[in-house]
């Protein structure tokens, strides 16, 4: 079987299964920040489109010093457990917020916050 042949069967398999296995692995820490890290990686790079202005081209620090420095932030672990302690509620999610929104995610330029936080800063910072 080929790759495309492969990515096929996979993609038609996600549809039936409602991506269950998928959503299931994000839920785990390692899963977690592997979609966060996929997330800022298609911002910089310029694959996801929305807001692109903001990010692309921006500086973004390696997967393993990510992983790494998520894993020992004391911050993050008490975000990533309250979150999963609530069932996953979404307004608490733990997110990356970039303090200074020029610059790129960067070790020196992130921090841990919940999502509701990042959104409302996101949304003052466009007031101005």
């Amino acid at each position: 079987m080929n790759r495309e042949q492969l990515n096929k069967k996979q993609r038609e398999y996600r549809i039936k299964t409602k991506n269950s296995s998928t959503n299931k692995y994000e839920k785990t820490m390692n899963g977690f920040l592997m979609r966060k890290y996929r997330n800022m990686q298609s911002r910089v790079c310029g694959i996801q489109k929305l807001k692109a202005h903001l990010y692309k081209g921006l500086p973004l620090l390696d997967r393993k010093l990510f992983y790494d420095w998520a894993k020992s932030d004391d911050i993050f672990l008490n975000l990533f457990n309250d979150w999963k302690n609530s069932g996953y509620v979404r307004k608490i999610c733990p997110t990356v917020d970039r303090m200074d929104s020029s610059k790129g995610y960067e070790l020196d330029n992130m921090e841990w916050i919940i999502h509701s936080e990042n959104s409302r800063r996101g949304s003052l910072s466009q007031r101005r």
